[in-house]
């Protein structure tokens, strides 16, 4: 995918939150994000959107913090969020392809990793505030869903500072069944080191050197490991699963 197509996911997916999120109200309670009430979400991803803007258009070179959480509430909270999320989108699509900023994943250019990476977030969230309502929350695109696993598991998750540690060399595998792409996670006491292949091979079952595979749809598998949805299936040992909900979340800092 290239930067004009996750800036144009970003717009639809910062207006569809932007609706749930209204349809909700402020104190609806996120299902996805336990302890969290809609405003708490709407507060959060407007401040990324914020934060992640200024690096582009104000050019920092380092690590810049967050401006903090505001205190609006209501439809004041929404109109700020749509803003940011407004100039957000117009800032990366006007942007030149050179900008030169800080980013903390590998990616083809800054301006590439900020699109990308704020077209996930803002994904990740619009579910989060679906789940406030009754219903399913509207698909994500397989392709889009690929996109975004490779991001977690070879980016956050290619980083040192990644929690998904095992006291023993395992491999978790991580198979999408509607598109040509799997996973394969090898953990040790080491930062996982994780390797994307096709979808050829030799399932769990019948591969000694895999300890445990989950597989299903890319956006089910998406969803799952980014701690929102239970993994579809699970073969082999499932403790791997376990660990991984335990040490995977990737937190604001």
């Amino acid at each position: 995918m290239d930067v004009q197509e996750f800036v144009k996911a970003l717009d639809a997916e910062g207006r569809s939150l932007a609706a749930a999120a209204e349809r909700a109200g402020p104190d609806a309670e996120v299902a996805t994000c336990p302890g969290w009430q809609v405003r708490d979400l709407v507060r959060h991803t407007g401040m990324v959107h914020r934060w992640a803007r200024a690096f582009v258009t104000e050019g920092h070179t380092a690590y810049l913090r967050d401006g903090g959480l505001p205190e609006l509430d209501g439809a004041e909270l929404l109109a700020w969020f749509r803003d940011g999320h407004r100039r957000l989108v117009d800032s990366l699509a006007s942007a030149p392809l050179d900008v030169e900023c800080w980013s903390f994943l590998p990616a083809p250019s800054p301006l590439a990793f900020w699109a990308r990476r704020q077209a996930h977030e803002t994904t990740v969230h619009r579910v989060d505030a679906q789940s406030a309502l009754d219903g399913t929350p509207d698909a994500v695109a397989p392709d889009f869903a690929v996109d975004g696993i490779d991001e977690l598991l070879r980016g956050f998750h290619g980083r040192t500072r990644s929690k998904v540690r095992a006291q023993a060399p395992c491999v978790l595998r991580v198979r999408a069944t509607d598109a040509d792409a799997v996973w394969t996670l090898r953990l040790s006491p080491e930062p996982p080191v994780s390797e994307r292949g096709p979808a050829r091979g030799a399932r769990q079952d019948e591969d000694p050197d895999v300890d445990c595979e989950v597989s299903g749809p890319a956006a089910r598998l998406y969803l799952a490991l980014w701690n929102r949805l239970p993994f579809p299936t699970v073969t082999g040992d499932s403790s791997l699963v376990a660990l991984w909900r335990e040490t995977s979340a990737v937190t604001w800092s």
